[in-house]
């Protein structure tokens, strides 16, 4: 209660300010930058001194392996450029004590480290986070697709699961596109704008921040700060998760991959109008991906690819019911 309440204090002070001027599309990017550069400075700046962890390693091959990294400083990825060429080009995520991380983010402690590929036995919580990385990179290309003279305005997007067979971006376009449908030509369009942040292979940097930094960040969007708030109070720690990719600042419910470039195969198959909303028209734009170690045949892809353009569906959470108690269950008595 209490971060919500603080939440929305900041977000009061943010909005007000961010009232007075409307910026274009370009500056809102360039100060949400420069607002993520100054605390990853200052978080930096927490480690003045160089001291030493010890990471104990774990996977096939790897048990045993100890390596000496540095507080702070060193990631998963400084890690894995100790091992082999492999383990840098095929890593995109980390399970550090058990728990999901960026390849990306220092670690703060001496810990047990396991590297996770597409190729493991069990790539369950790997593919859960490739499907949220191809929305944050929809949502890149979205914030970008129009001209300066269109806002765009991305949506808290719902979790898709992988089986739905489309990940998807909630988005709401400047209302003078309201009655515009995108055309096959459009898509392929934004397709294009995927597949070049792929090919430039940029990093999703992680940066887990106070909500008061989240919000200076989004001070130009009241839906982010809305966000921003809800997130910040599911949250055990009481912090969220942003993640920069380029000059693209982004909010996440969950850990990304490490880079555009682990995305291969890539397509936006479908924009579909989800009626009006709270914050306008609202659209779920969808799409369909398989990263750089798995392949479909152009026949499959096809066929996955026609079911990605079905309107998708986030799970209903459903909830659990208690199992009766011993007392309850015992069979009746006869009289």
């Amino acid at each position: 209660m209490a971060t919500r309440t603080a939440c929305q204090v900041f977000r009061r002070r943010f909005s007000s300010a961010a009232a007075a001027l409307c910026p274009s599309p370009a500056e809102i990017r360039s100060r949400r930058n420069a607002v993520f550069s100054r605390e990853q400075e200052r978080q930096r700046a927490l480690y003045p001194r160089i001291e030493k962890i010890e990471v104990s390693l774990r996977g096939p091959g790897l048990d045993g392996t100890l390596l000496i990294m540095n507080k702070g400083m060193s990631t998963p990825l400084s890690c894995a450029r100790h091992l082999t060429e492999y383990h840098v080009d095929n890593s995109a995520l980390a399970l550090v004590d058990g728990e999901l991380w960026p390849l990306h983010q220092p670690l703060t402690d001496s810990c047990t480290l396991t590297l996770l590929t597409f190729n493991d036995s069990d790539p369950t919580l790997l593919n859960e986070a490739y499907w949220r990385s191809c929305s944050a990179l929809l949502g890149q290309v979205l914030e970008t697709a129009f001209k300066d003279d269109y806002t765009v305005e991305l949506l808290n997007t719902p979790e898709i699961p992988v089986t739905s067979g489309a990940f998807c971006c909630d988005v709401v376009l400047d209302p003078q596109l309201d009655s515009w449908t995108p055309s096959p030509e459009s898509l392929r369009s934004l397709t294009r704008g995927a597949q070049q942040l792929i090919h430039h292979n940029l990093a999703w940097e992680p940066l887990e921040v106070a909500p008061f930094v989240a919000l200076e960040v989004f001070s130009h969007s009241r839906c982010k700060q809305e966000e921003v708030e809800q997130k910040a109070s599911d949250s055990p720690k009481g912090t969220v998760m942003l993640y920069r990719c380029g000059d693209h600042v982004l909010l996440s419910g969950g850990p990304l991959v490490a880079r555009t470039g682990l995305c291969s195969q890539y397509e936006v198959t479908a924009m579909h109008s989800l009626g009006q909303g709270p914050w306008g028209h609202h659209r779920r734009t969808q799409g369909l991906s398989l990263p750089l170690q798995l392949q479909a045949h152009h026949t499959i892809w096809r066929r996955l690819r026609q079911r990605a353009e079905k309107l998708v569906e986030p799970e209903e959470k459903q909830e659990s019911t208690p199992p009766p108690s011993p007392d309850s269950a015992q069979p009746p008595t006869s009289q």
